[in-house]
């Protein structure tokens, strides 16, 4: 692997944005011990709250932070740089733009490493070109991150592994939890996902294990409320529970978010729909013409940031694309996010590489039709395959007075 140039010296920027997971301080290490081996990296920054730290100069200095205490952000959730969900102008003239400029020159920052999703590799690509137009060298890289498993052009992302994980664990439980009674009910579990179905696809993963949902919701396909009713009635045949599990962003014939035309949505900066609430609007729709107790879970924040679920592969996954990434920028590479591919065969193994920022920005990639069973009962075996190897393994979690121990920048 080899870029247009070789080392440059100077100092490393790191970033993270959008929502958090349970692997993305994995990366955030990753790339901090692979830039600490090289003397022309004069010093390690980390931006609070992402692009917003960069533009207002609030820098961390990681140096400074204890190494072994570093070691925790393996196990440790969230951002621990915090995080933002900021649009970049699309207008490079913005001062914004000036802004994030000055502070590099200031820090002598020549790596950017962002460590995000869609609007973040869409903020990453603006601001190297805005450096390219002022003629300052600095090689910015994209590090992938997401539970929504939406970003195209590689794999998988980080943090899907994990929420993954989470999610099929929480379910068999549930699930467990609602057949203790014999009085019939009807759960109805909202799993996080806009436009792409991976997370509640997941769901498929603890049917495998013979404690999965009946039905199955994803926006890759057109919702029916009528449709729906139908589904739950015909399975209310044959046993007395009904377990189902829905995307926030299942949409009608028409393109519309269920949850927007029952009012229950609003936009976030980058004037994307934020949805939620659409299981109790499907439960309360059941309520109408079954009398059955229906009720609606949202497991919202908790499938994006739940460590004692993590995924050992997914860890290890994240950790690597830091790695490869700041290895990718030493070697000259820079408008790229870091991407990873399967190699075939029967044991599984990822090769890493790089794409262009230019061409991941703002795009997504949705659960393929053909894995999604028509009827709403599950997905097929093509998803088990895809999927299994992403939750292998589990972390031993460092404990102290019998919570897990967590890392905290010292700013």
């Amino acid at each position: 692997m080899r870029g247009k140039n070789m080392a440059l010296r100077g100092s490393v920027l790191i970033g993270q944005s959008g929502g958090p997971t349970s692997v993305i301080n994995s990366s955030l290490l990753g790339i901090y011990e692979e830039c600490a081996k090289y003397e022309f990296i004069e010093n390690i920054y980390g931006a609070e709250n992402g692009i917003v730290g960069a533009i207002n100069g609030w820098l961390i200095n990681i140096r400074a932070q204890d190494k072994q205490q570093l070691e925790l952000l393996k196990n440790t959730p969230s951002s621990a740089l915090g995080s933002c969900r900021y649009k970049l102008d699309k207008d490079l003239q913005h001062p914004d733009y000036q802004k994030i400029l000055e502070t590099f020159v200031k820090y002598n920052i020549r790596y950017f490493f962002y460590i995000g999703g869609n609007d973040s590799m869409d903020s990453a690509y603006k601001i190297s070109q805005y450096l390219q137009a002022k003629k300052y060298e600095c090689r910015v890289i994209g590090i992938p991150k997401t539970i929504d498993n939406d970003l195209d052009l590689t794999d998988h992302t980080p943090g899907y592994g994990s929420a993954a994980k989470y999610i099929a664990t929480t379910l068999m439980e549930l699930k467990q939890d609602a057949n203790v009674y014999s009085t019939p009910s009807i759960n109805i579990v909202e799993i996080m996902g806009r436009n792409a179905g991976w997370l509640t696809a997941s769901a498929m993963l603890a049917k495998k294990a013979g404690l999965g949902p009946d039905l199955f919701y994803l926006p890759e396909q057109t919702f029916s409320i009528q449709e729906f009713i139908a589904d739950v009635q015909n399975v209310f045949k044959k046993q007395p529970h009904v377990f189902v599990v829905v995307s926030e962003g299942i949409k009608d014939a028409e393109g519309n978010y269920i949850a927007e035309l029952y009012k229950q949505a609003t936009k976030d900066a980058f004037a994307h729909t934020q949805l939620g609430g659409v299981g109790q609007i499907l439960a309360n729709e059941l309520k109408k013409v079954c009398d059955v107790k229906s009720r609606a879970i949202e497991l919202s924040t908790m499938q994006r940031s739940s460590a004692h679920l993590q995924s050992k592969t997914d860890v290890q996954e994240a950790y690597n694309s830091g790695v490869f990434g700041a290895t990718a920028a030493i070697m000259g590479h820079s408008d790229k996010m870091i991407a990873v591919k399967r190699v075939p065969g029967p044991i599984y193994k990822l090769e890493y590489g790089v794409v262009s920022l230019s061409r991941i920005k703002n795009s997504e990639k949705r659960v393929p039709l053909e894995w999604i069973k028509k009827d709403h009962t599950g997905l097929t075996d093509d998803f088990i395959e895809y999927a299994e190897p992403l939750i292998q393994g589990e972390m031993k979690t460092p404990f102290e007075n019998g919570l897990p121990k967590y890392f905290q920048f010292k700013k």
